[in-house]
């Protein structure tokens, strides 16, 4: 059974559950929907994205994804389908030593209200980044130090070695932003002021978005001339809008939808997101490792494969999933698990409250199913179903007993190591667990420290088989992607297992 050792209460700051509506003058010279951007580029793009901004569109939360997937923001680097760093606004890189890297900054990138990319924005936006709070999952496991040296050059300095700071720097929340997006000392502002292929226009809160193409860009020119994004956090009615042509690009299709919509409509692709149910370590009943075991026996995988995602998914077999294809041949039995409390014990206990958001139409039926497999153990469940922007901050703070959620193990560096240190350590910071256990905590930071790849993997295995001796996570499947857009009008929509990208300055009508 692990040492949990005691941990000092997180300060937990309060998010804004939607902006304002943001109108920013676009530097660029924005085009019509008449105006022709190339192959198809003469129509604009209609959008329809499953999550409405949760942080008024803060680059240091899952908005930053949201932003990366509508190609507005880029940080010195991007990763290709393997997961490897590849240049963006940095043009090379080299390492200096254990804890240091040298970043040339491209020359030929400016930001979308005209100013020049140079090394002091970089260090500007990657300290604005560090010192932000609640801060970036990404720096979870880390510390950045950002210096320029001279007009082009960043010099960046890590706390303890950190061999994935390439790949770590490619996360949307590490964007680099001009000196008119931190005008505002209490947020920080995107609109009109990254690199990507579109800026964004307008917000108008959490309903809707406007892009505009970025004819500044460095890359190659998007071909559609902008966008019009709307927030539909329910499912069915995002499938609608695909059936009816109201939108020509819905993200995350439910899977109920899929087969009235058709295999034109629907491209389904493996993932790297796996769903669990995330149980409080801290505080009430699961508190008790016996409780949580009891919780772990009680969950039937097959079932929510079966019947909630109708096949279009897969048994949980771990933290990572088919979609992490190394990690099948590593895992190892989880290490240190408590003994099962018995349904006797188990109905003693008082009503818990297990908590899911509506974003992705198929948690709040996997609740359903689990609220059923939990009662069946002996426990009393009332289930708490919101928009996931209504619901972050109070998972974050530990007031729920359990909470389903659907998370990318790749998402922060394309390398669990990250996903294990924010989720599941004493600092983490999108710990929904509360979990504090000293063998969990030395595990993740070795993996961290391995510069050779398969070591760094091996150790990535005892890490989650710490945590799943825990019981502090209890994995419920292993997601595939459903996107949805017409495959005979609509070209150039990225299919990206690792949730990055979807529109592109390649994505257009025709």
């Amino acid at each position: 059974m692990p040492t949990f050792r005691p941990r000092l209460p997180r300060r937990r700051v309060a998010l804004p559950l939607a902006a304002a509506t943001l109108l920013v003058p676009v530097a660029t010279a924005c085009t019509s929907s008449t105006d022709s951007g190339g192959s198809g580029g003469d129509q604009r793009l209609k959008v329809a994205m499953a999550f409405p901004p949760a942080q008024a569109m803060s680059p240091y939360g899952d908005d930053a994804v949201t932003l990366s997937r509508l190609a507005v923001v880029e940080g010195l680097t991007r990763l290709d389908r393997n997961g490897e760093a590849k240049p963006a606004l940095a043009a090379s890189w080299k390492r200096d030593g254990e804890r240091a890297w040298e970043f040339t900054v491209r020359e030929d990138a400016v930001f979308q209200d005209g100013t020049k990319l140079d090394a002091a924005a970089v260090v500007r936006s990657l300290t604005a980044a560090q010192k932000a709070s609640p801060k970036p999952r990404v720096l979870s496991d880390t510390t950045l130090t950002a210096t320029a040296e001279g007009a082009g050059t960043v010099r960046i300095t890590t706390k303890d070695a950190d061999p994935l700071l390439p790949q770590r720097l490619a996360n949307p929340s590490l964007s680099i932003l001009s000196a008119a997006a931190y005008k505002d000392a209490s947020k920080v502002n995107p609109a009109g002021h990254a690199t990507g292929p579109f800026t964004l226009a307008e917000v108008n809160g959490a309903v809707s978005a406007t892009l505009e193409r970025n004819d500044t860009y460095w890359g190659d020119r998007a071909k559609a001339p902008g966008a019009d994004v709307k927030f539909v956090a329910d499912g069915t009615a995002r499938a609608n809008a695909l059936r009816t042509k109201d939108v020509d690009v819905a993200e995350y299709v439910p899977i109920s939808q899929a087969s009235l919509l058709g295999d034109g409509l629907v491209h389904e692709f493996p993932s790297a997101r796996t769903n669990g149910l995330s149980l409080n370590t801290e505080r009430g009943v699961f508190a008790d490792p016996a409780m949580r075991a009891a919780a772990r026996e009680a969950i039937d995988s097959q079932a929510l494969v079966d019947g909630v995602y109708e096949g279009r998914a897969d048994t949980a077999q771990g933290l990572l999933g088919p979609g992490v294809p190394w990690a099948a041949d590593l895992r190892t039995a989880p290490t240190g698990r408590a003994k099962a409390a018995a349904p006797a014990e188990v109905a003693k206990t008082g009503q818990i409250v297990l908590a899911t958001y509506t974003n992705r139409p198929e948690l709040p039926e996997a609740a359903t199913v689990v609220q059923q497999q939990l009662e069946k153990r002996g426990f009393t469940v009332k289930q708490v179903v919101r928009d996931y922007a209504q619901m972050e901050a109070d998972a974050l703070a530990g007031k729920y007993d359990a909470f389903i959620q659907a998370r990318n193990t790749l998402l922060d560096t394309a390398d669990p190591v990250s996903y294990l240190a924010s989720d599941f350590t004493c600092d983490g910071s999108f710990n929904i667990t509360q979990l504090c256990a000293t063998p969990v905590d030395a595990a993740v930071d070795r993996a961290a420290a391995l510069a050779d790849t398969d070591a760094r993997h091996r150790a990535e295995m005892t890490a989650e088989a710490a945590i799943l001796g825990s019981d502090a996570l209890v994995p419920l499947v292993h997601e595939r992607f459903v996107q949805g857009y017409d495959d005979t009008r609509v070209r150039g929509v990225a299919l990206d297992p690792m949730e990055r990208t979807l529109i592109t300055a390649d994505t257009r009508i025709g």
